[in-house]
């Protein structure tokens, strides 16, 4: 893993217009989606962004890949800024940078064969401009992520969903990219299927020298994946920490509801440890909470938190958190049967 950034995220915004009317389209309010977010992602690292449905993870994968545009705030990859790029600039970039999309039933056209869908990128880039070379490098990319080589001209109706985000892998790895944002890609997966992308990922990191941003809802999945992991809470990252860190010592309070909520494979485990159950809703993203927005959810508010936004600073045990009352070791040990830091067995 190198020391050098390859992306640098700073104070990045996207906020989506909500509009009214079907002639005269009048603006009525503002979709608060990512709301100032830094961070910096080394090469060769595994980054995970957590959080729950809505809060603003699969915008900021968009956003990292500019297929979203920012309100606000600046993206640089290996250096380079490239919120301000042109499209003739943007896209070699593309090469570098790739997407995982998260349903293998719509991020694949059922009218085209698995081939063609491979090769896109290579016509696309002008790359393997003969029939039998692209032929060849596709069918070795689809023995690469343990497809059949002879099923080139199959449709992606003829595959299961597995084999389908398989295809949509090769895909991605077709132009040997830096950079690969894999937007919850197993979550449409049966769970025995999981592990064999999961795995598959984890091979090609390794003998491609991949970069990964990784986004999922289930933690297990995330800490097996990720070497750090940021926590995201309505457009903003409440907690940033290396994986074992952030498993083990949880400093935000909406973290340590997430790790409380991880199901635990054995009764007698489950009723000795103590689950915190976050109160209400979440919060439109069209009206966030002033100052710190888990403020109306989080057991430990007062005043200060109603009143004064925490900043993302540095905690006792290493974790950076949003917060002005990060939990304890004595808050930690409850949600967990044996002792602060630990969380139960993923298999």
């Amino acid at each position: 893993m190198s020391a050098e950034p390859l992306v640098e995220v700073r104070d990045l915004v996207k906020h989506f217009p909500l509009t009214s009317g079907v002639v005269f389209r009048k603006e009525v309010g503002t979709v608060h989606a990512v709301d100032g977010v830094s961070f910096d992602i080394a090469e060769g690292e595994t980054f995970g962004l957590v959080g729950e449905s809505g809060c603003g993870k699969s915008t900021l994968a968009r956003l990292m890949t500019r297929l979203h545009e920012p309100t606000s705030g600046t993206v640089r990859f290996a250096g380079r800024d490239i919120s301000e790029l042109g499209p003739k600039e943007l896209k070699p970039l593309r090469r570098d940078a790739q997407m995982i999309f998260q349903d293998p039933y719509s991020s694949l056209n059922p009218r085209k064969t698995v081939g063609s869908i491979i090769a896109e990128p290579f016509a696309i880039h002008g790359l393997k401009t003969g029939a039998g070379e692209r032929k060849r490098a596709v069918q070795d990319l689809m023995q690469q992520v343990g497809l059949n080589p002879e099923h080139y001209n199959r449709f992606p109706h003829e595959f299961s969903g597995g084999q389908r985000q398989r295809i949509g892998v090769a895909r991605a790895i077709a132009l040997k990219p830096r950079l690969i944002v894999a937007d919850e890609p197993v979550s449409a997966l049966d769970v025995s299927i999981q592990a064999q992308i999961l795995n598959l990922l984890k091979d090609l990191q390794r003998e491609l020298g991949l970069t990964i941003v990784f986004i999922a809802h289930d933690l297990s999945v995330v800490r097996y994946m990720c070497d750090r992991i940021a926590v995201m809470y309505l457009g903003q990252i409440v907690e940033l920490a290396d994986s074992e860190a952030l498993y083990g010592h949880p400093r935000h309070p909406y973290t340590g509801a997430l790790m409380s909520a991880v199901p635990v494979p054995d009764p007698a485990r489950t009723l000795r440890r103590k689950a915190r159950v976050l109160r209400g809703d979440v919060p439109s993203p069209t009206h966030p909470p002033q100052a710190c927005r888990f403020h109306t959810r989080c057991p430990k508010c007062q005043d200060v938190c109603t009143l004064e936004t925490p900043l993302l600073e540095p905690k006792n045990g290493g974790n950076v958190a949003a917060c002005h009352f990060p939990l304890t070791e004595s808050e930690v040990a409850e949600r967990s049967p044996r002792g602060a830091g630990a969380i139960p067995e993923t298999g």
